[in-house]
């Protein structure tokens, strides 16, 4: 199962009197099998700021809300995308379709 991670978040100092405000999460998703191979996506993406009546103060917040919001500016279709692009990446470890080197022993 692919796990979300917050890798770190940036922000704002100050918006309409609240202050460090996030505006942009960096994240991985990455997912482990049995066998050792894993699979990772990193990115970034943006949180909209223009409406603050939700606002949590930032030594509230946790990783599962911020990632929460990451996700939700994703949106579901892209998180589904992403994490499939997590498992391809382990299936194609246990069944190469590609290799690289050369055809002479060292």
């Amino acid at each position: 199962m692919a796990t979300w991670k917050a890798v770190s978040c940036d922000y704002a100092t100050e918006i309409d009197g609240n202050s460090n405000v996030i505006n942009n999460v960096h994240w991985e998703c990455t997912d482990t099998d049995d066998d050792e191979c894993s699979g990772r996506v990193y990115g970034s993406v943006g949180i909209a700021t223009d409406d603050l009546s939700s606002f949590i103060a930032y030594d509230d917040l946790t990783e599962e809300q911020v990632i929460a919001w990451a996700k939700a500016a994703i949106g579901d279709e892209e998180v589904a995308a992403i994490e499939a692009n997590v498992a391809a990446q382990i299936a194609e470890q246990h069944n190469p379709t590609e290799g690289s080197g050369t055809p002479w022993a060292v």
